[in-house]
């Protein structure tokens, strides 16, 4: 039931078109809930929000199917018929099985608990208004750059400012910083992108061309691919309900606390682009990337914040050296296989730079900020509750 559920958020996202940010953030809106109302019947784990109170003799798949269902309708309102039909079914696929009081009782409680992580969440001022944007001028900062449209102000903002589902604050682990203009390391990573991320590079070859579409094409998100690794090992491995539910809210939380943290270093570096930094005037015959850029500041990635929070995250459960497999809704029947996690969160790096978006410095010092979160997360959330 779990499972199905975070199927039924994936395919949301997909037919929402929902920019990976706004989606990572969602996923762990999602496993809160359905975490919190499992746990508040089976009350194994400390709560992410709602204590576990929930009543002892109702269902815990179908608050699991509940709780999800009115966050979802929440999320994404559009598609409230068909998370409508979806409960239907998942509440008649429990009717041979259980009795009826306890089905109801358990939808009650997921109604409950969905209720007040909503609430929880409306208030986290993702939906604050900043004030107004002024792009510096200054060298390193960063400038609007070409594309579909032209903003005038890096977007997604107001994740710099959004509380964090377990950190203490944004600030948490905070990078070091972008190298500074004209030092060897700087100098270095601009080679490389030049070299390496061009659209017409001749130095980057086509799997390395396929690896930048594959991690970071259009119509799929960090928390989408990350969320379908896990559900492929919650299978694998004949995790119950309460397991899935605790991987998926460990997982989602884990990558929801890393964007927030990315996008507050983005907010507080401000820095520019690669384009920017090697094509200032914006001259068609200069650099051009293979990725059109993302509108928002450079330092540090998004991506390879949010895949090594995700991928240490699921180290941490399954151990490093456990064998899985990637898709990509960008490249539908593409699979790549890994040994451990560790490559997997190093070749979301190598894409970011080889799409000619991301400076080096950026992608590993997220990949740091990533695994400094997961540590943080699976240590303080959700813990085993005490007899």
């Amino acid at each position: 039931m779990v499972l199905a559920w975070n199927d039924n958020f994936l395919q949301a996202l997909a037919v929402a078109k929902t920019p990976p940010p706004a989606a990572n953030r969602m996923g762990a809106i999602v496993q809160s809930a359905v975490f919190d109302a499992v746990n508040g019947i089976q009350k194994r784990y400390t709560q992410i929000h709602v204590p576990a109170m929930g009543p002892d003799d109702a269902s815990p798949q179908a608050a699991a199917a509940s709780a999800a269902h009115d966050v979802l309708v929440s999320l994404f309102p559009g598609q409230a018929a068909t998370f409508d039909a979806e409960l239907q079914a998942s509440i008649q696929s429990l009717g041979d099985d259980e009795d009826g009081s306890e089905v109801a009782a358990g939808v009650a409680w997921g109604h409950t608990v969905a209720g007040q992580i909503i609430d929880w969440r409306s208030h986290d001022h993702f939906s604050d208004t900043l004030p107004a944007y002024v792009p510096s001028g200054l060298p390193g900062r960063w400038a609007p750059t070409p594309g579909p449209f032209f903003p005038g102000a890096p977007l997604f903002r107001t994740l710099g400012i959004t509380t964090p589902f377990a950190l203490t604050s944004a600030a948490q682990f905070t990078p070091p910083g972008p190298p500074a203009l004209g030092t060897a390391r700087a100098n270095q990573d601009l080679v490389e992108v030049m070299t390496m991320g061009a659209k017409n590079s001749t130095a980057r070859t086509p799997d390395q061309t396929q690896t930048v579409v594959f991690w970071g094409g259009a119509g799929d998100t960090p928390v989408g691919q990350w969320d379908r690794v896990a559900d492929d090992l919650a299978v694998q491995n004949h995790f119950n309900l309460m397991k899935s539910a605790h991987l998926l809210a460990l997982v989602n939380i884990s990558i929801a606390d890393a964007v927030i943290s990315v996008f507050y270093a983005k907010n507080l570096f401000d820095s520019w682009r690669p384009i920017t930094a090697l094509n200032p005037t914006f001259n068609p015959a200069g650099f051009v990337p293979l990725l059109v850029n993302p509108y928002f500041q450079e330092y540090p990635s998004a991506h390879s914040g949010t895949s090594s929070a995700a991928a240490a995250t699921l180290a941490s459960i399954f151990g490093e050296n456990t064998t899985f497999t990637v898709t990509s809704l960008a490249l539908p029947g593409v699979k790549r296989t890994f040994n451990n996690f560790s490559d997997a969160a190093a070749q979301v790096g190598d894409a970011r730079v080889f799409a000619g978006i991301h400076f080096r410095s950026a992608c590993d010092d997220a990949i740091t900020m990533g695994d400094q979160i997961a540590s943080y997360v699976t240590g303080h959330m959700m813990l085993p509750a005490e007899d």
